[in-house]
Parts: C-alpha cells; structure tokens; sequence
C-alpha cells in the first residue's frame, strides 16, 4: 500500500472516530434542547423553534451514523495493518481496547438518545 492510500485510510479513521463523538454530542445537546422545550411555555413559536432545530440536528446524527457505518468498512479491513500493527508495536493494546469500548458506548448512547428524542418528537408533533 503506498503513501496516499495510507494517508486516505488515517483520515477516514480520524473521520470514523469524529463521527463516532458527533452520534453522541448531537444526542447530548437535542436532548438538553428537549428538556428546555419542557420547561418551556409550549407555545405555537416556541413548539416550531424547537422541530426545526431538531430536523437540522438530526442531519448531523444520521450523517454521523452514514459515516460510521461506511467508514467503518475501510477501517474494519485495514485494521490488522493500521490499528492492530501501530498499538501492539508500541505496547498500547490496552489502550486500543479502552478506545474501542468507549466508541461502542458513544455510538450506542447515541442512538439510544435519538431513539428516545425522536419518541419525545412524535408526541410533541401529535400535539
């Protein structure tokens, strides 16, 4: 494999764990957002406010998830040679392990918060 594929699967693996953090941190501020939206006087405006900043932010969430699906699948071919080859060699398995345990909880926080925000939106949108 040369430089430039070497380069190109670095980034996408850069890319795999930004969008990993994105699923979540979009999950953490929509659901803080819907909180507010309760405490809220629910008006007309105000209902209309929060479901379009809703629709925008799922934009990101299922961006997020899009790249961690299809980016996962260079990353998940090269692994042995790119993560696997860099962490045994420096002594950082451990460490590696650690980072892979935390991206399955961020993805799976996230979706969990998006599955319950877009429960909370079909009620909200039902009225």
């Amino acid at each position: 494999m040369g430089p430039v594929s070497g380069v190109l699967i670095m980034m996408n693996n850069y890319f795999h764990d930004v969008a990993t953090a994105l699923l979540a941190a979009s999950g953490f501020v929509v659901w803080t957002i819907v909180k507010r939206y309760d405490a809220s006087s629910k008006t007309g405006e105000t209902t209309e406010y929060f479901l379009k900043i809703y629709r925008n932010t799922t934009k990101f969430a299922k961006f997020s998830l899009v790249w961690i699906v299809i980016g996962g699948i260079p990353r998940t071919i090269f692994y042995k040679e790119f993560e696997w080859a860099n962490a045994a060699g420096k002594g950082q398995i451990t460490a590696l392990i650690v980072k892979h345990i935390l991206a399955f909880a961020f993805v799976g926080l996230g979706a969990y918060l998006w599955i319950k925000i877009s429960r909370k939106v079909k009620r909200i949108k039902a009225g």
